[in-house]
Parts: structure tokens; sequence; C-alpha cells
């Protein structure tokens, strides 16, 4: 009985045992099982995958930097790719095949419609969180609507912040992993820079 026949022999839990070293096959074989586990994953889910969450699935020896290359280097030529936002990697279609999708899921543009004011307070926020209501009010000199605010958390783009010193700790919102990937960035310190751009909230 080989080593890796014993690794893969059921646990006394009745599973098998998760071979990540996959040391009875040849290099090349091996690597290529490693880029099929990680691409696996990252296909499954909705989200990006950390790189703990993707050395998981590989054997000490394997780089998860160089497979997701060697990934990403397999799919040049085809509608989607493999990128990094919010700390993670998943798959994205190609910006350029946006309109066919669209065209086929009759999405129009709801899933990403905002209204300038909704932009407004998401880039407000993104810019200056944690930020209260109070807060708001000073950028944008009003009131800014409960309703906008519960369609940007609805997004899945604000959440929930820590309490803010303010008189009576009102709640303070930030941005969220998903506003990240919406609007393909790595992190909040990827966000244009203001005096540059001259994009401050008005």
């Amino acid at each position: 009985m080989t080593s890796a026949t014993r690794k893969r022999k059921p646990a006394e839990g009745g599973g098998a045992v998760f071979d990540r070293d996959l040391d009875d096959l040849p290099q090349e074989l091996r690597w290529r099982e490693w880029m099929g586990r990680i691409e696996a994953v990252l296909f499954t889910s909705a989200s990006p995958v950390g790189r703990d969450d993707l050395a998981r699935v590989v054997g000490q020896g394997a780089s998860v930097e160089m497979l997701i290359e060697d990934i990403q280097a397999e799919l040049t030529g085809r509608p989607y790719e493999l990128v990094k936002v919010a700390g993670g990697w998943m798959f994205r279609t190609k910006t350029q095949f946006a309109d066919a999708i669209k065209a086929a899921a009759d999405l129009g543009d709801q899933s990403l419609a905002f209204s300038e004011m909704e932009m407004g307070v998401l880039c407000a926020i993104a810019y200056h969180q944690p930020i209260d209501r109070a807060g708001l009010a000073d950028i944008f000199g009003k009131e800014v609507s409960r309703d906008l605010l519960a369609r940007l958390r609805y997004k899945d783009l604000i959440a929930s912040g820590p309490r803010s010193p303010r008189s009576g700790a009102p709640h303070t919102f930030v941005t969220t992993e998903t506003f990240l990937v919406t609007f393909d960035l790595q992190s909040l310190r990827d966000l244009p820079d203001l005096e540059l751009h001259g994009d401050q909230p008005s």
C-alpha cells in the first residue's frame, strides 16, 4: 500500500482524508490538479476568495500567487478573467461583453442604477467613513434621507459602522466588501485621489 493510498483511505468518521500535497503525482500533473482546485473554488464562490482560503486546497510547496498567474495566462482570449478585488480573487466577465450579458438576461441597467444623489452619498461615505447622517448633512448642506441610505444598504454597498462620538452616539456608515467588488477596487486605498481628480462630493 502506497502513502498516497493510505492518505485516501476513509477516515474513522467515514470521510476520505483530503490529500493536499498529492505526492503520488508527477510535478506537472500535481500543479495542474492544484490549478483545477483553485479554479473550482473560485468558480463556485460569488464573492472574492482570499489567499488563506485558497491555500487550504493546495500543498505546502505550492505558491497560490503563481498558480493564479498560470490560470490567468490560460484565460487569455476568454470572455472572463480572474481578478484580484477586495483582498481576494474572483472570476469576472470582461467589460466588453456587458451589453451582450444584459441583452441575454434582459437586465437593462437596473442592477447598478444609481441616482445622482445616491452616487454622491455613496462617494461621501467611501471617502469620509465612518460618517453619520449629521456628517453627511454637513457635506451636502441638507439632510440625507433615511430611505436613500436604506436603498444603499439594501444593495449591500454600505453597512453600520462604529458609534459616532457626537452627542447621542448615532450610528455611522461604512462601505462594504460588495462596494469594493462593485467598483472593482482591491481596497479603499484604490479610491481616486480627490485633490487630483476633483471628485469631492458637493
